[in-house]
């Protein structure tokens, strides 16, 4: 029987979903299937509406093998899940001959937990477990949340917290969830026959394709036990996520609340001379909190070493305590027991990391406004430990032994992969050696018209932005643009500061034109209310500049304050980038220019979302036209007709505004 081949597979793909194929997207899978066919490694730079998700599904159906996507959004997860699978496995099984199990996993703490939610939650204040449906209040926001979980409980088929609608709080899911470490195990546990996490991972080990986040990835390739199914090819979607992701899973933090919560956790399971010492480490390393100064620690003060070392003694003595006392007094002490030692270990374990003090590690210390009283006085602040880098980790962890296929629509940086190969622990493209994967990048363009749908515009004439400095000529850009587009403005900050000095300055100055802002609003409620009305503005920062997708009129102008380089004093970033520096090579460029492209391309690609789109990016920063940095900046973003005539954008922007009213 002949094999089908990959255009007629892709071909019946796309029909199922009700799309239209395109060039970009049969390179792509030809590329995907080579690569697997291969056993080799591949980049892929995929623009939006190429419609990639079929692009590596369909390839990856075809070959047979276990797969194993991860994403690094909720919303791309639930579309593989709830739209692209299903109707793909449905269109490819008569060809196929078979029908592709799939299934989701993710961390244990998004499932609902049935032992917390029967038999209670162990608190810090006193001896075992209380029942906290009933100790918060029915009328209370918490109360109505936990009231909702205990009915959806018995409603849900997968426990898994994304499936709530609308959703609920953190402080009310932690009353019915677990961490990996606290969980009692299936086996031990009254409820492991019927665990929704269990459940979930049954599922993953009986289907051929996984869909997972880019957070469990990290735990599987950083912790020793694995947590996802051996599998024969992993796509990473979102890959420009990827490495701030795994940094994220590797960094350990250490606050006064953290270790006073597991003090109180374990001083009724140890005898007291062990719960004496952990006590008085806490203090002495509170007590330290309260004096240190923020910034990075390249060397860790003595006194703070041995109230570090103090803590990690004390908790190693507490863990070997912890399981030699009993107390019947206590109610389900065997949950009790595990979480005490949860936080115990966790507390532990970063004491332990910042105390051996790795060369690889950057340590560093921050203070926020403190919140709330008693215990919890000092929740601001925060020891922090990071790896300088995870390329080491993710080329020893990620590309052995499997296929590796990573998509986004930016991984090109300054015209070539080898800056986000770099990240990834890969060597130039094509170099082979003993410890070098080979790999090679492939860029499928965009269905987009890019120099004829926008327009890059940066505003030359500006003054240079300076740190926290007052830009009111930049305010004074930025309102002449808005009135030009008739609103339609989705404004881009380099901070949350930024954002709200230029929300405050403009509803005085422009009042007609409604300016939503980041945190007023759930982000979802933020992007729905700004596609609903094309007069809207909407400003915010980070997750603004990759998170919006709204096609149409309602996103005409995508402003940038200015290029978003790391802040000076991050420790991390500037670790990283003195020690490429060190190493002889450009850590501006390496570390800060990086940063500051990638960006860059994710917060342009929030203009053209689809073929009838037109508008302006307007970057509010001379420095992209004048610096020697701004050609590498530039040539990471869509190839948009580039000008810096500010008497052209504003007659584009007003052309623009009336088609779209015509329209409407």
């Amino acid at each position: 029987m002949t094999q089908p081949s990959l255009p007629e597979l892709l071909h019946a793909a796309v029909t199922a979903v009700g799309g239209t194929e395109r060039p970009g997207q049969v390179a792509m899978a030809e590329a995907v299937a080579e690569a697997i066919d291969d056993g080799a490694h591949l980049l892929v730079q995929a623009g939006t509406g190429t419609g990639k998700s079929l692009g590596y599904l369909v390839p990856a159906l075809a070959h047979g093998e276990r797969v194993v996507v991860a994403t690094a959004t909720l919303a791309l997860q639930r579309q593989l899940v709830e739209r692209d699978l299903p109707r793909t496995v449905e269109a490819l099984r008569p060809i196929l001959r078979r029908r592709p199990e799939f299934a989701m996993l993710k961390g244990r703490s998004n499932y609902l937990c049935l032992h917390r939610l029967h038999e209670g939650v162990p608190q810090d204040e006193e001896e075992g477990l209380f029942d906290q449906f009933e100790a918060a209040a029915p009328t209370s926001k918490l109360g109505q949340d936990l009231l909702r979980l205990r009915d959806w409980s018995d409603e849900t088929e997968t426990g898994d917290r994304d499936d709530l609608t609308p959703g609920v709080s953190d402080r009310a899911w932690s009353q019915v969830s677990v961490s990996s470490r606290e969980c009692l195990g299936a086996t031990k546990c009254a409820y492991g026959a019927e665990c929704f996490a269990e459940a979930a991972r049954e599922r993953a080990k009986l289907a051929e394709v996984i869909v997972t986040n880019h957070a469990l990835l990290a735990i599987d390739a950083i912790e020793g036990a694995p947590v996802l199914p051996q599998h024969e090819v992993l796509i990473v979607d979102e890959a420009h996520e990827l490495v701030s992701r795994v940094t994220g899973v590797a960094t350990g933090e250490l606050t006064p609340g953290q270790v006073n919560r597991a003090v109180r956790r374990a001083a009724k399971l140890v005898n007291e001379k062990a719960a004496d010492q952990l006590q008085t480490a806490a203090e002495g390393f509170e007590r330290l909190m309260e004096l240190a100064l923020p910034g990075r620690l390249e060397e860790i003060p003595e006194d703070l070493g041995y109230a570090l070392m103090a803590l990690r003694d004390a908790c190693r003595t507490v863990i070997s305590a912890i399981g030699s006392t009993r107390d019947k007094s206590v109610q389900d002490e065997d949950a009790v027991r595990k979480q005490a030692l949860a936080s115990v270990e966790s507390v532990h374990d970063v004491a332990e990391r910042i105390t051996h003090g790795s060369e690889w590690d950057v340590v560093w210390y921050e203070r926020h406004e403190p919140r709330g009283g008693g215990a919890y006085r000092h929740s601001g602040a925060s020891l922090r430990v990071a790896p300088m880098s995870v390329s080491g980790l993710l080329r020893e962890k990620l590309f052995t032994d499997r296929s590796v296929v990573l998509t986004s629509a930016t991984l090109k940086l300054g015209g070539d992969f080898n800056g986000v190969g770099a990240s990834l622990g890969l060597g130039p493209e094509g170099a082979e050696g003993d410890d070098l994967p080979l790999w090679k990048g492939v860029d499928v363009g965009s269905p987009f018209d890019y120099p004829r749908q926008g327009i890059l515009y940066v505003a030359k004439h500006l003054a240079r932005p300076a740190r926290d400095g007052d830009r009111k000529d930049m305010l004074d850009e930025l309102t002449e643009l808005i009135q030009a587009a008739g609103g339609r403005t989705l404004g881009l900050f380099s901070s949350m500061r930024a954002a709200q000095l230029a929300a405050e300055d403009l509803r005085s100055r422009i009042p007609e034109y409604p300016i939503l802002l980041q945190g007023e609003e759930t982000l979802g409620e933020l992007i729905k209310n700004f596609a609903a009305d094309p007069r809207t503005c909407l400003f915010g920062t980070l997750s603004l500049w990759q998170g919006v997708d709204v096609p149409g009129p309602s996103c005409q102008l995508v402003v940038m304050d200015k290029i978003p380089f790391p802040r000076p004093d991050d420790p991390l970033m500037s670790a990283r980038q003195k020690a490429v520096e060190e190493a002889g090579g450009n850590g501006f460029m390496a570390v800060a220019a990086t940063h500051a492209a990638l960006l860059m391309a994710q917060g342009a690609g929030r203009l053209v979302r689809a073929s009838g789109d037109r508008g302006v990016v307007a970057v509010l920063d001379p420095r992209l036209a004048t610096a020697r940095y701004g050609s590498y900046l530039k040539a990471s973003m869509p190839d948009f007709w580039y000008t810096t005539d500010r008497n052209q954008v504003r007659k584009s922007l007003a052309a623009i505004d009336a088609a779209a009213k015509q329209a409407d």
